[in-house]
């Protein structure tokens, strides 16, 4: 179970939102700039709330002036929008990254379909391979939640379709908390077992904002 309930001044605004996530896909939807991604930032340990707390689990991530977990300490795995894949590494090594357990990158793969890009480059791949192999590299650490940040926003319509696809297939196997931003209400309805619609840092019951 992860427990979010965080105060973040913007330029703009200020984030207040707390909400819970079992092990389900949660969508975290509204337009661009309404602090989506500051959200996943500040779970994810890259930004830090002004107040509040996360927990995950039995584990506190953050509490006010008191707690703050570093980013590779708390077991989250991050697909960012651009996929944040290493030029410089193949796809093995992408994956494979910080691991002691091959064997289970090597599973990642199979369950993926990836194998045959093991030795190519990201510059080699497509997006949707992309995709693909940066969801595989997020879910090698064995996370205790995953986070995705617009993944599917620069793929085509049929390989959008793919990834929702491949996405639901994921969350079948490994059954963690998901969180999904996005700002199309199509693919949110599709993906999400239940949808956050935020608005200028705020959580609404419903989209009409």
């Amino acid at each position: 179970m992860l427990i979010v309930d965080i105060q973040k001044k913007l330029s703009h605004f200020e984030l207040n939102v707390k909400f819970s996530v079992a092990n389900e896909i949660v969508v975290l939807f509204g337009p661009s700039g309404s602090g989506k991604t500051t959200i996943l930032n500040c779970i994810a340990g890259i930004s830090k709330p002004t107040a509040g707390i996360i927990r995950l689990n039995d584990t506190i991530l953050f509490e006010n002036k008191k707690v703050f977990v570093p980013i590779q300490k708390r077991n989250i795995g991050y697909v960012f929008q651009d996929y944040a894949l290493f030029p410089h590494m193949t796809v093995w090594k992408n994956i494979a990254y910080g691991m002691k357990n091959e064997s289970f990158a090597k599973e990642l793969m199979k369950e993926l379909r990836i194998e045959h890009l093991r030795d190519k480059y990201p510059s080699e791949i497509s997006g949707g391979e992309k995709q693909r192999v940066a969801i595989a590299r997020a879910i090698a650490t064995e996370p205790y939640a995953l986070l995705l940040d617009e993944p599917f926003s620069a793929l085509d319509d049929q390989t959008r379709a793919k990834g929702h696809e491949e996405l639901l297939r994921i969350h079948k196997l490994w059954r963690i908390p998901i969180i999904l931003v996005t700002h199309h209400h199509e693919e949110a309805k599709k993906l999400g077992n239940r949808i956050l619609y935020l608005h200028e840092g705020k959580i609404h019951d419903n989209e009409e904002m």
